[in-house]
């Protein structure tokens, strides 16, 4: 069992950054592979970002690839996504997600974190 909290969303411009974490609790963060999905209003949730449970291989869908990088850092149980060159269809409401592969979700959810950027 493993509970997530996303923090780091918010308003931002075409063009600019954000950085989202995902602390999860328990100590078995470092067991799971983590990922990244996002909702936006009217669309089904979809994968953007996974990592191994170790940190050496990621994943990304082609709509964020070079400009999303998901990273992790196991002695804090935090997984991060930092966000460049974000566009006005990235706005989303932002979900960690815990024990899945690939883009497949696995059983663990956060509650979000909404991202919106203004064009």
């Amino acid at each position: 069992q493993v509970t997530l909290v996303e923090s780091g969303g918010g308003l931002v411009q075409a063009g600019g950054s954000l950085r989202l974490s995902c602390a999860a609790s328990g100590r078995t963060f470092s067991s799971y592979a983590m990922g990244w999905f996002r909702q936006a209003p009217g669309k089904e949730r979809e994968f953007v970002a996974r990592i191994s449970r170790s940190g050496s291989s990621t994943y990304y869908a082609n709509s964020v690839k070079g400009r999303f990088t998901i990273s992790r850092d196991n002695a804090k149980n935090t997984v991060y996504l930092q966000m460049n060159s974000l566009k006005f269809e990235d706005t989303a409401v932002y979900y960690c997600n815990a024990g899945g592969v690939g883009a497949v979700a696995g059983d663990y959810w956060g509650q979000g974190t909404q991202v919106t950027v203004s064009s």
